[in-house]
C-alpha cells in the first residue's frame, strides 16, 4: 500500500480514537435515576458511540482524500454513507440514521466544493459576477429583514420562538456594535461586555432609584457607555494586537469586579430586581395597571395577552438593531469610517496619510460602546433583573465569535452568525445528549468550508470609478 494511503488511514484512525476517548463520557454512558432505593445507575449507549466513531473515521478519510485531489472517491464514499443512512437497516437510534446520512452528504459536498468554489472565484473577478454578488447580498439582507418583521404574525410565533428571537436580535445588535471596533477599525476588544454591563446597570439604577422610564434612560445609557469607551481608549492608544486584547480583557474584568464588590451602589452579587419594563405611550404591559396608569390592552381596546409584551420587546430590539445597522453603514461612507478601515489595514500608513490614529481609535471605541449601552439597557428592561453573573467574559467571547464567524466587517454575516451561535443550541435542545455535538459539528463545518467567515468577501465602502482610476494612473 502506498505510503500516502497508509498516512491517511493512520490520520483517520487517530481522529476516530480521539473521538472515542472524548465521546465515551458524553455519549457512551450516562447516569439515570432508577428509583429512590437503588439510586443512580449507568445507561450505556456504546452502539451509538461506535456508529459515531465509524462516521468520524470515514469522514476524516474522505477529507484527506479530498485534500489529495481524489474527489471522485470522496463523492463515492459520501454516496455510500448517504445510502446507508437512509436505508431501513436497524440502528438503535433514529438520530444515527440522520447522523450517517449527514456525514455522507457533507463528504459529497466536500468533493464538489473545490469545483464550485473555483467557479465562484472566477465569476467574482468578472463584472457580471461582482454584480450578482452585490445584488445577492442586498436581497439576502432584505429577505432577512422581511422574515424578522412578519415573524410575530406567523403560526411559528409561540412564546419560545419569540423569546429566542429577542435573544438573537440582542446579540445581532451587540455583534454590529463590536463589528465597528473589531471588523472596521481592527482593534481586538475582549472586554466589550463591560459596556453592555454599564448600559444595563445605568437603566436598572436610574429606573428603580430615580423613577426614570426606559425611553428617557436609553440615550443616557448609550452616552454613559460611550464615555466608558473613551476612558478605555486612552490607555490603549499605543497598544496593538495581543497587548490590546489583554488590556481590554482586564478592563472588562475590572468593571465586573466593581459591580460585584460595590454593594452599596450596585447591590453586589444579589443583583437588582423589580426593574420596570418599557411602556407604550405610558401604558404598561400588565393585566392590571398601577394607580393613575392604564394597560396597553385597555388603551388599544383588546383582550389582555401575556404575549403582547414579548412581541413589543421583539419589535423594540428589532428597531434598535436596525438603527445600529443604518448608523454603521452611514458612518462607513463618511471620512471617519474610511479612517477606521485605513487604521485596520495599516496604522503606519494611516499616520503617513495624515489621519490622526488617536481620534480614530477613540471614536471607534466610543461608537461601539454606545450601542452596547443601548443593548444593555434593553436587556435590563426585558429581564427585569440583572446581576454580575450576566456580564462575564464568556459573553464577550460569544459576541466576538459572532463577529469573526460572520466575517470581519460584514453586517449580514453577523446576522447569520448570531442565528447559528445563539439559535442552534436551542433548536438542537431536543437532541438531548447530542445537542452540543451537533453544535460543535456545525462550527467545524464552517471552519472547513468558510475559514474567513460566512461572508468573508465584503465590497469596499468607496470604489473609484474605473475610468477615473485609469486616467489617474
Amino acid at each position: 500500500m502506498a505510503p500516502r494511503a497508509i498516512a491517511m488511514l493512520k490520520d483517520a484512525a487517530l481522529t476516530a480514537l480521539v473521538t472515542a476517548a472524548l465521546g465515551i463520557f458524553i455519549v457512551g454512558f450516562r447516569t439515570i435515576d432508577v428509583g429512590s432505593r437503588t439510586g443512580l445507575s449507568f445507561d450505556y449507549e456504546l452502539t451509538d458511540l461506535a456508529v459515531a466513531v465509524i462516521v468520524v473515521f470515514l469522514g476524516r478519510l474522505g477529507l484527506s482524500l479530498a485534500a489529495a485531489g481524489l474527489r471522485w472517491p470522496v463523492i463515492a464514499l459520501g454516496v455510500v454513507m448517504v445510502a446507508a443512512g437512509v436505508s431501513p437497516m436497524k440502528l438503535p437510534s433514529g438520530f444515527l440514521h440522520w447522523f450517517v446520512a449527514l456525514g455522507g452528504a457533507l463528504l459529497v459536498l466536500r468533493g464538489i466544493w473545490p469545483w464550485a468554489d473555483r467557479a465562484v472565484a472566477v465569476a467574482s473577478h468578472t463584472s457580471g459576477g461582482r454584480l450578482v454578488q452585490e445584488i445577492g447580498a442586498k436581497w439576502l439582507g432584505w429577505a432577512l429583514l422581511a422574515v424578522a418583521v412578519v415573524l410575530p404574525f406567523t403560526p411559528l410565533a409561540d412564546q419560545k420562538t419569540m423569546d429566542l428571537g429577542v435573544l438573537i436580535l440582542t446579540y445581532v445588535m451587540l455583534g454590529w456594535g463590536l463589528n465597528i471596533v473589531v471588523g472596521l477599525a481592527g482593534l481586538l476588544d475582549l472586554g466589550y461586555v463591560a459596556f453592555y454591563a454599564v448600559g444595563a446597570y445605568a437603566y436598572a439604577l436610574l429606573s428603580t432609584q430615580h423613577g426614570l422610564g426606559f425611553w428617557a434612560v436609553l440615550p443616557l445609557a448609550g452616552m454613559l457607555a460611550a464615555t466608558f469607551g473613551i476612558l478605555l481608549g486612552f490607555p490603549v492608544l499605543r497598544l496593538r494586537g495581543d497587548y490590546l486584547a489583554i488590556v481590554t480583557l482586564g478592563f472588562g474584568e475590572i468593571i465586573r469586579l466593581v459591580i460585584l464588590n460595590w454593594v452599596d451602589f450596585t447591590n453586589g452579587p444579589a443583583g437588582i430586581g423589580s426593574i420596570p419594563g418599557p411602556t407604550l405611550f405610558g401604558a404598561v404591559f400588565a393585566e392590571t395597571a398601577p394607580a393613575g396608569r392604564q394597560t396597553v390592552a385597555e388603551m388599544l381596546g383588546i383582550p389582555f395577552n401575556s404575549n403582547h409584551r414579548l412581541i413589543f420587546l421583539y419589535y423594540v430590539i428589532l428597531v434598535l438593531a436596525l438603527i445600529t445597522n443604518l448608523f454603521t453603514q452611514r458612518m462607513r461612507r463618511l471620512p471617519v469610517g474610511r479612517a477606521w478601515e485605513a487604521l485596520r489595514e495599516d496604522e503606519t500608513a494611516c499616520k503617513a496619510l495624515g489621519i490622526n490614529p488617536t481620534n480614530t481609535k477613540l471614536t471607534a471605541f466610543a461608537v461601539g460602546a454606545m450601542f452596547a449601552g443601548f443593548a444593555g439597557s434593553f436587556f435590563a428592561a426585558k429581564q427585569r433583573f440583572i446581576s454580575p453573573e450576566s456580564f462575564t467574559f464568556i459573553e464577550s467571547a460569544i459576541i466576538l465569535a459572532i463577529v469573526v464567524l460572520g466575517g470581519m466587517g460584514s453586517q449580514v454575516g453577523v446576522v447569520l452568525a448570531a442565528v447559528l451561535l445563539i439559535g442552534l443550541p436551542e433548536w438542537f435542545r431536543e437532541l438531548g445528549n447530542y445537542r452540543m455535538l451537533a453544535f460543535g459539528l456545525a462550527m467545524v463545518l464552517i471552519m472547513v468550508f468558510r475559514p474567513r467567515g460566512l461572508i468573508g468577501h465584503r465590497e469596499p465602502s468607496i470604489r473609484l470609478h474605473p475610468v477615473a482610476s485609469a486616467g489617474s494612473g
